[in-house]
């Protein structure tokens, strides 16, 4: 009985790192619609935000249950109450990748990020798809101190967005009002992954130690 119920603890351990492999995925497509002006990329993400949504329901579920069934006390108690809180962290994010998706789909056939802020818009996708990779690595293991170091690549990640608005602000900027919404709201929503990805990473810190870090 004892093995079946932590058969089902470490199921909902591994449906979240599964779950952070789909978001991953419609990142890096979301992107490269975004990119590459990709129309049936960005529909593929848009279409595909089902599947991270059934992912959420069904973690929610398992955990659920055995919340009802188990009555979980101490440290499982605290793995299910951070588990909850990551996956909705996760759904958030797939909900950014739409986004991002969106404004790829708008701007079809024309590519939405004008050229001089191409070299950021990639460097944010690839911090931002650092960070779900690490997240996902210190839901598996549980490293503590791993989790607290996502609080530096945040950092970077800030810091590209002030130099993306820097360049929307300056007086070399051409591209016109349009584009310079459409590159301040992708890249708040790049920031944001970031975001729960810390975040994530400060419930792992929870679940370890049972003490709450600051919040994001």
């Amino acid at each position: 009985m004892r093995d079946q119920y932590q058969h089902q603890l470490d199921r909902v351990l591994d449906e979240l790192v599964e779950m952070t492999g789909d978001v991953r995925a419609a990142l890096s497509s979301a992107t490269q619609a975004l990119l590459d002006a990709d129309a049936s990329c960005a529909e593929a993400v848009i279409t595909g935000d089902l599947a991270i949504d059934d992912a959420r329901e069904r973690i929610e579920e398992e955990s659920f249950n055995i919340l009802a069934r188990q009555a979980p006390v101490a440290g499982d108690l605290r793995m299910l109450v951070a588990s909850l809180r990551m996956v909705a962290d996760l759904e958030r994010m797939g909900d950014l990748s739409v986004h991002i998706a969106k404004v790829a789909r708008l701007r079809y056939p024309a590519r939405a990020v004008p050229t001089v802020l191409v070299p950021t818009i990639q460097q944010m996708a690839k911090t931002a798809d650092e960070m779900i990779t690490a997240a996902a690595e210190i839901v598996a293991t549980h490293d503590v101190e791993a989790a607290r170091a996502l609080d530096v690549a945040d950092d970077d990640m800030d810091r590209l967005r002030r130099f993306m608005f820097r360049v929307l602000l300056s007086d070399e900027w051409d591209d016109g009002v349009e584009p310079a919404v459409d590159m301040a709201l992708i890249g708040r929503y790049y920031e944001r992954i970031g975001d729960h990805a810390v975040s994530m990473g400060r419930r792992i810190v929870f679940l370890v130690t049972g003490h709450h870090p600051a919040a994001v």
